[in-house]
């Protein structure tokens, strides 16, 4: 890890208080926690974790860049699927973890073009940080705007319309499980000598155990062979909750992840667990706890599986690439002239980005489930994945 960015003293001092804290959580638990508690304590402890303190996360001066950050287009996209959506159900948008607000802002902004804004576009925040940054970024570009837009400390009881989520299942806690000689351990937590170090026990009973068991490496690892990879049930039992809220509408996630066979094939034996540092990507979750993103490959049927079990249809699968090219993405390319090429060719290069198979194009999916939608939709008229994605 010498090889990447130093931080300054006052973060350094930062992260020394959340590995503490996470420390004495460890001891008071008699010596051991999951890795996904640590997950959640590095990214999300009150005032400490890594989304709740005052840190640039998002774009040149953060940690990484989300599609929002690399072109506007991106938001202007996906207002033509909200667009379809809004007037089939005469509701409103609520995005989960807007990030920096640019999404939020770029797909307004489009949506007021097409005039077909809704009378409300709601934002479930629990960083207080960010959701100030948001708050200053709107009334900054699109302050006639801000009356449209509320705050939400929680999940609505009931919701209709789209439910946006980009980038936010990846960065929930994962659980870490090896396969190994017959058994499935889950990968915790420990101390040693004052450093967190990685510890080990056998998984004997629960849910965890059952999906674990489910799971192809249950049956592909045989003798002394290992593979470690992740289950996240915290996803699965959020997408739960938004199909319990959902009274009419669609639920729209874009993410970076796989359908389950690819994601646990036979040659991924370490797993999809990454870190996030100075636009530097390694796979130390321990470094500098609260100062680097942690996230895990999305798997895309276990989501759709879960938000099937409550009550929602698989509406689309398909990869970022052709659910943006079916969202108009380069019919809203075009309406740039390439006569001005200080305005066209930085956008082409964006549209690149977003799109090609070796940058964002293929990795990151579309999963579109919803409920009282009868209409195919636009974002998934070519290249629907079908109804198992996998």
């Amino acid at each position: 890890m010498s090889s990447l960015p130093l931080p300054n003293p006052s973060a350094l001092e930062h992260s020394s208080t959340v590995s503490a804290a996470i420390a004495a959580e460890i001891i008071a638990a008699g010596g051991w926690i999951s890795f996904s508690r640590f997950m959640e304590l590095a990214l999300y402890a009150p005032g400490l974790g890594y989304y709740s303190a005052g840190l640039d996360k998002f774009g040149a001066g953060g940690d990484f860049v989300t599609a929002p950050e690399i072109s506007p287009l991106f938001g202007q996209a996906i207002a033509h699927q909200a667009v379809q959506v809004l007037n089939l159900t005469g509701g409103n948008l609520l995005e989960i973890g807007a990030g920096s607000g640019k999404l939020a802002l770029d797909l307004m902004l489009e949506l007021e073009r097409l005039e077909a804004l809704p009378v409300q576009y709601c934002i479930l925040e629990l960083s207080a940080d960010l959701r100030q940054r948001q708050q200053q970024r709107i009334e900054r570009e699109a302050s006639h705007l801000l009356p449209r837009f509320a705050w939400l400390d929680r999940l609505p009881e009931k919701f209709t319309g789209l439910v946006l989520g980009n980038e936010v299942l990846d960065a929930m806690p994962a659980e870490l499980l090896t396969w190994r000689s017959g058994t499935i351990l889950e990968r915790g937590v420990a101390l040693h000598d004052g450093h967190f170090v990685w510890s080990e026990r056998a998984l004997t009973q629960g849910g965890l155990l059952e999906q674990a068991v489910a799971l192809p490496p249950a049956q592909f690892i045989s003798g002394e062979t290992a593979y470690t990879s992740e289950i996240n049930l915290a996803a699965q039992g959020f997408m739960r909750s938004l199909g319990q809220m959902l009274e009419r509408g669609l639920i729209l996630m874009l993410d970076y992840g796989f359908g389950e066979s690819e994601y646990y094939h036979p040659q991924r034996s370490q797993g999809t667990l990454m870190c996030h540092y100075r636009h530097h990507a390694h796979g130390d979750p321990f470094f500098l706890p609260g100062l680097q993103d942690i996230t895990a490959h999305v798997d895309f049927t276990a989501i759709a599986r879960a938000g099937m079990a409550d009550g929602l249809d698989l509406l689309g699968y398909t990869s970022q690439a052709n659910f943006l090219i079916n969202c108009g993405l380069t019919d809203l390319l075009g309406q740039i002239s390439p006569e001005d090429p200080a305005s066209y060719l930085p956008m082409v290069s964006q549209v690149q980005k977003l799109i090609s198979p070796s940058e964002m194009g293929e990795l990151f999916k579309a999963l579109a489930l919803g409920k009282g939608i009868e209409s195919g939709l636009r974002g998934f008229s070519r290249g629907n994945r079908g109804l198992n994605p996998v």
